[in-house]
């Protein structure tokens, strides 16, 4: 196996030979070129590690060569041989990257040992990508993308408290990622080996989380046949994770915190305390300092959870990072949807990015994978998005029956609204206003003509039946049903009129015995 690639470039054909026969007779994989723009063609061609150049050539020279290779990931080791009266074009090379120089006449050791170096050099500098790499991949936390300085500070925190057995309390909002944070804490420490052991506290009943979580011998309750491990045994020389841990009770804290200070457990229905060695990971979405005041949380259990806190920022906080997320997530869903999506327009990103995300990057997720669903081209469109992701950032509007004015000319009552009664609303708008031509009014509410058809046949949406007044047992044809066979119809007539719009056609108008609603005539 050669121990490099080397290739030597030089106008004279003696020259070249020579150096090709040295470096060959030490195990080198050598190639020559004639001058610089040969070797240039050459790297392209395939990677070499050094490479050997004249200073003074025809046409590309040296320096020319160094500034061109130097600019490669990685980099290529350039070597340069020049004449004694040429030291100061080899000094303002090596100034511009290149690795060394070599005065003429060459002398044989002298090669040899250069070129040594340089193969050094590349070792370590593989050894250093090599070790970084791992590095990274160490510490990075599996489904939290990002490069903003918030998330690049949970990274750091991460990689400082994993070796430790110290607790480490969470705080985020939900969707934030604060289980993956927890995983990733675990899967580098010291306890990997075992399982990690996951609960939340809001999901389990206040009647049963105490035997979720210690445990109950034979007989403690009714029901109770055998006896039962908790899950701070489950959990012996593991990390235990506490999701929503502001849920407990004030009485069940008090366990808790017996558990962590005096790192043993008693079942329920048991008079035996039970030593184990459990690493806590606790995780809220809410202010527990806050709860304190309000007497719903134990200060105590909160000084002895918060020995090393995280901040989990919201997506709203670090929303530079919502088109790495994108990539990410459509890279992870793109095989399960069967999409070849193959990014997001900019219109739909800028969307994405002004959306306040309620529920964070979980929300996140599910949007783009709905929406790798709907799309029906290569790239998400911003018609495929939810569409309160839409209009979030329509500007207010003022409505006729208020001074003060609101979006869309929608007022909220104070006992709330339903968002699909609202929705249903739009879609009979824009068709009223589009005389009932789906694909019109398909491009007032920025649908696609099949998602807006979805949503008629969904809302029941039909002429002279809008707006809430629904004949939930069905409308006949004559009245205009879109599902029906009139439907079918209107479906052909605004098919026909997309095709028209393509080729920058108004439609023609339909004869009234053919619009939707209207009856059939006999022919």
């Amino acid at each position: 196996m050669p121990r490099g690639r080397v290739l030597v470039v030089d106008d004279e054909g003696s020259q070249r030979d020579i150096l090709r026969t040295i470096l060959s007779a030490e195990g080198y994989a050598v190639e020559t070129a004639p001058g610089g723009q040969e070797a240039v063609r050459r790297c392209q061609e395939k990677a070499f590690d050094v490479v050997l150049t004249d200073l003074r050539m025809p046409g590309t020279d040296g320096l020319s060569l160094v500034e061109r290779l130097t600019r490669d990931d990685p980099p290529t080791l350039v070597v340069l041989m020049t004449a004694y009266g040429s030291m100061d074009s080899a000094e303002q090379a090596l100034k511009r990257g290149a690795f060394d120089y070599l005065t003429k006449p060459i002398e044989r050791e002298e090669l040899l040992l250069t070129v040594r170096r340089a193969f050094e050099r590349i070792q370590l500098s593989q050894e250093n990508r090599l070790l970084r790499q791992q590095l990274e991949k160490r510490f990075r936390v599996e489904g939290i993308v990002g490069s903003h300085f918030r998330v690049q500070e949970v990274f750091e925190k991460v990689q400082k408290v994993s070796g430790s057995n110290s607790t480490v309390l969470l705080i985020g909002e939900s969707g934030t990622g604060k289980e993956l944070v927890a995983r990733a804490i675990h899967r580098h420490s010291p306890r990997r080996e075992r399982p990690f052991v996951a609960l939340s506290c809001a999901a389990i009943p206040e009647t049963l989380i105490e035997s979720e979580l210690f445990g109950y011998e034979k007989g403690a309750f009714t029901g109770a046949s055998f006896r039962r491990l908790g899950l701070f045994e489950a959990a012996d020389k593991s990390t235990l994770f506490l999701d929503e841990i502001s849920e407990l009770n004030i009485n069940l804290q008090a366990k808790v915190l017996r558990a962590l200070q005096e790192r043993e457990v008693r079942r329920v229905g048991g008079r035996e305390d039970i030593k184990v060695d459990v690493r806590i990971i606790a995780a809220s979405n809410k202010n527990l300092e806050d709860e304190i005041e309000r007497g719903a949380f134990r200060e105590d259990l909160f000084y002895r959870l918060n020995v090393v806190s995280i901040v989990i920022p919201p997506l709203r906080e670090r929303s530079t990072d919502i088109p790495q997320l994108a990539e990410y997530f459509i890279k992870k869903h793109g095989e399960s949807t069967g999409k070849p999506i193959r990014g997001v327009t900019n219109e739909a990103m800028r969307l994405l990015m002004s959306y306040h995300w309620p529920g964070n990057v979980r929300q996140l997720e599910a949007v783009l994978e709905r929406a790798m669903l709907l799309s029906d081209g290569p790239e998400i469109e911003h018609y495929d998005l939810p569409i309160e992701v839409r209009f979030f950032d329509l500007p207010a509007q003022p409505h006729p029956s208020s001074t003060s004015g609101n979006r869309l000319g929608v007022e909220i009552p104070e006992g709330g609204i339903s968002f699909e009664d609202l929705e249903r609303d739009l879609i009979a708008q824009a068709m009223e206003k589009s005389d009932w031509v789906i694909t019109k009014a398909a491009r007032l509410l920025g649908l696609s003509y099949r998602t807006l058809q979805y949503r008629l046949e969904k809302f029941q949406v039909r002429r002279g039946n809008v707006r809430g007044r629904v004949d939930r047992q069905g409308v006949g044809a004559e009245r205009g049903d879109v599902s029906g066979e009139r439907g079918q119809e209107a479906s052909q007539e605004d098919e026909q009129a997309q095709t028209q719009e393509t080729t920058k056609a108004d439609p023609a108008p339909a004869p009234e015995e053919m619009r939707p609603g209207t009856k059939r005539s006999n022919v």
